[in-house]
């Protein structure tokens, strides 16, 4: 895995699906845009803001509420490369690790806009603004390899399963 460094946005406890992506906005068949939606009913126009590499951090229970895999698909495709939490909704956790989106859970007290580093490697996240550092679990060798192919579509394609 690697070391990723961006600047953080930051949302609470309990941030559901349909907060990452409103349900009316996947009845397309063209799918390949959901970023542009992405929290338009909590933060409107923050999607034309994030850059790619940014860092969401969160609270618990982050991805709660719908199923549906848009939701870890439309956070990847706004740019973000990985998602902090104190915790994850158990389904939006493996839809997430399914598709490749790089998930850490971890309690932060991180404010937004801070730039962040996130070593998968250390397990550790160090805030650049403040010089806090965060240590979180790492990942069993078969999660950092799913991690690594991009999900389990491309980890069965590349006959690594």
């Amino acid at each position: 895995m690697a070391t990723m460094r961006g600047n953080v946005w930051k949302f609470g406890d309990n941030v559901d699906t349909d907060q990452i992506i409103p349900a009316e906005r996947l009845v397309s068949a063209y799918l390949t845009h959901l970023n542009d939606f992405i929290f338009e009913k909590v933060r409107p126009g923050v999607a034309a803001e994030i850059k790619k590499g940014d860092i969401l951090v969160a609270g618990k229970n982050f991805g709660c509420g719908s199923s549906r895999e848009h939701a870890p698909l439309s956070l990847m495709q706004a740019g973000f490369s990985c998602i902090v939490a104190e915790s994850f909704a158990r389904i939006f956790y493996r839809n997430s690790m399914n598709i490749g989106l790089l998930l850490i859970e971890c309690r932060t007290d991180i404010e937004e806009g801070n730039m962040i580093e996130v070593c998968t490697e250390s397990g550790k996240i160090k805030d650049l603004e403040s010089g806090k550092e965060f240590v979180f679990p790492q990942y069993p060798p078969f999660i950092t390899q799913l991690i690594e192919c991009g999900g389990l579509v491309n980890m069965i394609k590349e006959g690594k399963l």
